[in-house]
C-alpha cells in the first residue's frame, strides 16, 4: 500500500510542477507583444504585434500603436481583415534622414481598425517595417491600446529594473549593438558575391581545359583508327 501512494505521489509532484509552470506562463502569454523583442542599432527590421485576446471576453474592434520618438519612419503591412492608416505628427525641428533628405514630420501611430471584429479567443499579429534607431542599450516601448466593442485596453504600462511585472506592459524593442552591416549589404556579403564571381570563372576555366583536353583524345583517336584501317587494306 505505501508502495502504491510513494508512486502516486511521484506522478503527482510533476504534475503540479507542469501546472504551477503553466500557470506562471500564462499571464505572459496574455499579453499584448513585439516580436523579436531586441534589434542591433541602425539595421532595418520587421516587428510583430501581437494581439492573443479581446477586451475581458468582448471583441477587438481597433489596435492603436504608438511609436517610439527615435524612430520617424515607419511601413505597416496590410492585412486583408483590417483598415490601417498612418498617423504623422510634426517634428518640432527637421531631421536628416539617412539620404540627406529633410525630415519635418514623422509616423506617431499606426491604427489598425478591424473590418469585422475579431472574437475573444482568436489572435491577430501585426507587422512593421522600420530602421532601429541608434541608441544601444536603450529599450523603447510601443504603447497599444486596444479597443474593443465594449471597453478598451491600455498596454502602456512600464515598470523600473528590478520591479514585478505590470498588470498592462507595453510591447517593448531592446536596442543592441550595430553588427556594422549596414542598411545597403555588407561588405562581407560583397566579399562573398566577389568569391563566388571568382569562383565561377575558375569552374569555367576548367570546364573548358577538359573540354579541349576530349577533343584533343577523339582527335588522337580518330587518326589511331585511320591508320589501323590503311594498314588493313595494304595487307
Amino acid at each position: 500500500m505505501s508502495v502504491r501512494r510513494t508512486a502516486a505521489r511521484l506522478v503527482a509532484l510533476p504534475a503540479a510542477v507542469v501546472g504551477f509552470g503553466a500557470l506562471a506562463a500564462a499571464p505572459a502569454l496574455a499579453h499584448v507583444t513585439i516580436t523579436p523583442d531586441s534589434g542591433a542599432a541602425e539595421s532595418y527590421t520587421v516587428l510583430t504585434v501581437s494581439v492573443p485576446h479581446g477586451c475581458e471576453g468582448s471583441p477587438t474592434t481597433k489596435i492603436a500603436i504608438s511609436i517610439p520618438e527615435e524612430i520617424n519612419a515607419v511601413t505597416p503591412t496590410r492585412n486583408a481583415l483590417w483598415d490601417v492608416e498612418k498617423k504623422l505628427v510634426t517634428l518640432a525641428e527637421p531631421v536628416k534622414d539617412a539620404h540627406g533628405n529633410e525630415i519635418t514630420e514623422r509616423v506617431g501611430q499606426v491604427v489598425y481598425t478591424a473590418k469585422a471584429p475579431l472574437p475573444d479567443g482568436y489572435r491577430d499579429a501585426f507587422e512593421l517595417s522600420l530602421q532601429v534607431p541608434d541608441a544601444v542599450g536603450k529599450t523603447l516601448a510601443f504603447p497599444v491600446i486596444q479597443t474593443c466593442v465594449k471597453g478598451e485596453t491600455k498596454w502602456n504600462e512600464t515598470a523600473a529594473e528590478g520591479a514585478p511585472e505590470p498588470e498592462h506592459p507595453a510591447p517593448t524593442l531592446t536596442v543592441t549593438e550595430s553588427t556594422g552591416d549596414g542598411h545597403h549589404g555588407s561588405a562581407s556579403g560583397e566579399a562573398e558575391e566577389s568569391s563566388h564571381g571568382e569562383k565561377s570563372s575558375d569552374d569555367e576555366g576548367a570546364s573548358k581545359g577538359l573540354a579541349y583536353t576530349g577533343l584533343g583524345v577523339g582527335v588522337l583517336g580518330l587518326l589511331a583508327g585511320a591508320a589501323a584501317l590503311a594498314k588493313s587494306r595494304k595487307a
